[in-house]
């Protein structure tokens, strides 16, 4: 049985992903490490990783089933492996002949959420003339009132900003492009940071929208901690505050005042309906009456 270069296959298999399936460079380096796991184990094991053998298989599975990893963390490995043993297959470098490992049940958690009046509060906790705090309300704007992931708001550039048009551009997942209209307190808000704020922040040129103190731009960690900063001014909780908090409550809330989930799928980018779906089972704790399709609108 011929035996191949376990690490070039990966980066082989991770170039393909990136340039002919379009993926981000964050979700290849997801896909990487994944693989990292199965290539451990089998060193470990003193079993090839490459071609997979049907045992080395099963016991993998195993292995990640006892081990301490959540639900969600074992599928996505095991996607990640049966993803990579298709690509083998197509490429004639074996897998052929051996099962595909199945996909451990996980449990469908809900994207906690917050309350307009949370919302609100988080906004007041942003008050104040500084650039931080500037920066902190249309950062925070942007994220409700257009539905981004942290990921998409660290990657906004000036020219994604139409005041004209009333239109954002964000970059999602796999580099797709969409179109969100960009309007009242929004644009307010970043219009107001763009001319008091970030010219304070700015201290060589750049084209992103959001800085940090330093004037580099800003990364999801950067997010995070500014999301616990204000947050607990707020008298939010730690436990209901996460990256992608304000965007689960957008999606939540346009569903409550009527929007449909073609529509809001639009809007969040997500390739399937289903994922859009998921805003429907919420437990409605806050059964709010709204007049219009946001709240800050």
């Amino acid at each position: 049985m011929r035996l191949y270069d376990f690490d070039a296959s990966v980066e082989n298999f991770l170039s393909y992903l990136l340039l002919e399936r379009g993926l981000s460079p964050n979700t290849t380096a997801a896909y990487r490490r994944d693989l990292r796991e199965w290539g451990s184990f089998c060193a470990g094991a003193g079993a090839p990783p490459l071609p997979p053998e049907q045992e080395t298989l099963s016991l993998f599975q195993r292995h990640l089933s006892r081990g301490e990893k959540s639900p969600a963390t074992k599928q996505r490995i095991i996607a990640a492996l049966r993803t990579w043993m298709r690509y083998l297959e197509q490429e004639g470098e074996g897998g052929g002949d051996v099962r595909l490992p199945s996909l451990p049940g996980r449990k469908e958690g809900l994207p906690r959420i917050l309350s307009e009046g949370e919302v609100d509060r988080l906004f007041q906790a942003c008050e104040g003339a500084g650039p931080l705090e500037l920066r902190d309300r249309a950062l925070f704007e942007t994220a409700y009132g257009c539905g981004l992931r942290a990921g998409e708001l660290c990657g906004l550039r000036l020219g994604d900003v139409d005041f004209q048009a009333k239109v954002l551009r964000a970059f999602g997942k796999g580099e797709k492009e969409r179109a969100i209209p960009f309007l009242g307190q929004v644009s307010e808000r970043v219009a107001f940071y763009l001319e008091k704020g970030r010219p304070l922040l700015l201290k060589a040129p750049s084209d992103v929208l959001f800085l940090t103190r330093s004037g580099n731009p800003m990364k999801r960690e950067d997010i995070w901690r500014t999301l616990r900063k204000r947050g607990a001014k707020a008298g939010i909780p730690a436990s209901r505050l996460h990256p992608h908090v304000l965007r689960h409550s957008f999606a939540s809330h346009l569903l409550r005042r009527g929007m449909d989930q073609r529509s809001l799928q639009e809007l969040l980018g997500h390739s399937s309906i289903a994922t859009t779906e998921k805003y429907l089972h919420f437990d409605l704790e806050l059964r709010d009456v709204y007049d219009k399709a946001h709240p800050r609108a």
